[in-house]
Parts: structure tokens; C-alpha cells; sequence
């Protein structure tokens, strides 16, 4: 008898347990090449990648950065990597990250977001409401500094900036038109000309 209890036990140990959480089945995920893979609000989200023109403002945002890199030894990267909302372990795919180089990573693949210094999404036609509404208040929460909204797509294509986290919530907003030097505020201190961004 107790040799069948023992059998049965190993019988459920080696059956592998399906993802309860969305949280679980992101990390249990195989890279998904060209797909955007995030959690957000809990909800397990998978797009396509932005279109070219969409990543090559990402790119130029990383170009018009290169200096300040260089001189501060800091990363930075279009496209990646995921950031780890501390808190609620959200995970957000930024069309761009500026971090320094020992930032803290939650497992492999993802940064910690309370030591990325900057991200930088561009809006698109799906993801309008999410960069508007959901990331600033998400990234505010994992203590992300500075927040850079690249909106080529508004009736007046605009570039904003969101700083100065206080209860969770970004306290300072800069917007100006695309075209109009913005200033990204401490810790990136820089002065970024937004003509870059203009086709």
C-alpha cells in the first residue's frame, strides 16, 4: 500500500503544471520572434512589431543619444529589453531603454524598473490608448524616471515628457510640438531635438 501512494505522488510530480497566471505563462514562454510580448494590468498582450517607420524613430532617438551614452557609459537600445514593473511584475516592451550598465535585472531577460533611467515608446495605431494611458501610469509605478511619449501620429505630432514621480504618478508633464527641442530632466539631463524625429 504504501508503495502505490509512493507511485501516484511520482505520477503528479513529473505531469508539469500549466501557467495559472498570465505572469507565469510570460515566463514560460519561448522567445517570439517579431512579436511584442508584455503584461499589462495582468493581461498577457502579444502584437507585431511597429513598422519600420515606427522603428526608425526608436533608432534615431538612440543615434540623437550616442554622445551622452558615450560619455556616461550608460545603454541603451531600440526595441528592448522587457522592463519589470516592480510591484505588480507587469512586463513592458519599451520601443526604447536607457539604462546604466550595471542595472538590475529580474531573471534574465528583463530589467528592474526602478533602476532604468529612461524609456521611449512611439505611438501607433494599436497602441494609442496603451501608451497614453495604462504605461505612463505602470512605469510611474516601477519608479521609471523619465518617460518619453514620441506621438507622430496626433492631429499635431507631438513629443512629451513625463517626470518627477510622487505616489506613483508622474507630477510633471512637458509636451511640445514634434520639431521643438524638449529637455529630458535628471537623471538623463539632455536637451533632445525633436526635428530628429520629423520625416
Amino acid at each position: 500500500m504504501v508503495e502505490e501512494e509512493h507511485q501516484t505522488e511520482s505520477t503528479h510530480a513529473s505531469v508539469a503544471r500549466s501557467p495559472l497566471t498570465a505572469r507565469e505563462l510570460f515566463d514560460a514562454l519561448p522567445p517570439l520572434p517579431g512579436l511584442r510580448v508584455e503584461i499589462i494590468e495582468g493581461k498577457l498582450i502579444v502584437s507585431p512589431m511597429g513598422t519600420p517607420e515606427h522603428q526608425w524613430l526608436a533608432a534615431d532617438l538612440h543615434d540623437a543619444l550616442l554622445l551622452l551614452r558615450r560619455e556616461r557609459r550608460w545603454r541603451g537600445s531600440p526595441g528592448g529589453p522587457n522592463i519589470c514593473i516592480e510591484g505588480p511584475r507587469d512586463s513592458l516592451a519599451p520601443d526604447y531603454v536607457l539604462v546604466r550598465p550595471d542595472c538590475g535585472r529580474w531573471g534574465d531577460g528583463e530589467l528592474l524598473s526602478s533602476e532604468v533611467l529612461m524609456v521611449a515608446e512611439v505611438v501607433s495605431p494599436s497602441s494609442v490608448r496603451v501608451d497614453l494611458e495604462e504605461k505612463p501610469r505602470l512605469y510611474a509605478v516601477g519608479k521609471v524616471s523619465v518617460y518619453l511619449l514620441i506621438d507622430p501620429m496626433g492631429k499635431t505630432p507631438s513629443v512629451t515628457v513625463f517626470s518627477d514621480i510622487k505616489d506613483d504618478a508622474y507630477q510633471t508633464t512637458t509636451k511640445v510640438a514634434m520639431g521643438t527641442p524638449i529637455m529630458l530632466p535628471p537623471p538623463v539631463d539632455f536637451e533632445l531635438d525633436t526635428s530628429i524625429f520629423k520625416s
